[in-house]
């Protein structure tokens, strides 16, 4: 029966104890305080590293022969160094594993450690939540951002949030400066820009009452999310398709199908489903401990 510990990162550090793919002893937050939230980003990385630890320590209550720490990080990650982190800059070109790795020795923790993608720590704790955990599952995450992720875990980049969906010269919304992004359209921030005098909430619901301008955007946000997810089945195959995140509840589930069933013809690729679920930091902490259980041949 393994033990291991899941950390995700994000506005909270995360972690719980996973025995046999399920939380023990609960979820531990920090910082607890909501007016706290942006505390991790005002961290210097040293700093962030033994917070990170404290609380895996913390998370394990005294149990020293974990099999394997697993932690998920908003960014583009490979082979244990934080490349990319538009969420925590002060990470980035951090050999993130191999800190923590080292910083937990002098807890007296000596396991595998591994540093994933937050979005695929989502698919793997979705996998092992729906009993799926011998099948391929991709997931976008709907938040400030879009993520992308899936399990089981394959090397590569997987910046799904960040796929070209439009050819149009004017979409330039995208945080990371590029043209006709996913991200560009679907983001928090890329919304906002597009529409300087409402707020994302206030979009959807005016698409609700028909005003004009926020339906015509209601259906480039379904398209677009249509477009990237038809890409995905075309270069991976068709498999399960689960939506989570904070505003997922701006996808309106049979647009979504509509149009991409409008995007995929090909018979072999239409085993595909879509299927929205509710966000869930438990989930992310239980994906990052699998995933870290199944990198150390758990």
């Amino acid at each position: 029966m393994a033990k291991s510990v899941g950390v995700t990162l994000s506005e909270q550090i995360h972690t719980g104890l996973v025995v046999d793919h399920k939380l023990v002893d609960g979820l531990r937050r920090f910082p607890e305080d909501e007016d706290d939230y942006g505390a991790l980003v005002e961290m210097h990385t040293d700093a962030l590293v033994e917070t990170i630890c404290e609380q895996i320590v913390q998370a394990a209550n005294g149990e020293k022969n974990l099999d394997a720490v697993g932690v998920a990080v908003p960014g583009l990650v490979k082979s244990g160094v934080v490349e990319e982190a538009p969420n925590l800059p002060q990470l980035k070109g951090t050999r993130l594993r191999d800190s923590i790795s080292m910083k937990l020795h002098d807890h007296g923790i000596a396991c595998p450690v591994t540093l994933l993608n937050d979005a695929d720590g989502v698919a793997a704790g979705l996998a092992a939540r729906h009993g799926k955990l011998d099948a391929m599952i991709q997931v976008w995450t709907v938040g400030m951002g879009i993520g992308y992720g899936r399990y089981p875990f394959t090397p590569g980049v997987w910046e799904g949030g960040h796929t070209v969906v439009t050819l149009d010269e004017k979409e330039t919304f995208c945080g990371c400066g590029g043209r006709g992004h996913l991200e560009g359209i679907m983001g928090h921030r890329a919304m906002r820009l597009r529409f300087l005098d409402m707020e994302p909430e206030e979009v959807f619901a005016g698409a609700k009452k028909g005003d004009a301008r926020c339906v015509e955007f209601k259906k480039l946000y379904h398209k677009a999310l249509a477009a990237a997810t038809a890409t995905s089945i075309h270069m991976s195959g068709p498999g399960k398709f689960f939506l989570t995140g904070t505003y997922v509840k701006n996808v309106d589930l049979p647009m979504l199908k509509e149009y991409t069933q409008q995007m995929v013809k090909m018979s072999p690729l239409q085993g595909y489903s879509l299927e929205i679920v509710e966000e869930s930091p438990e989930v992310r902490v239980i994906g990052s401990a699998v995933s870290a259980e199944q990198a150390a041949g758990v």
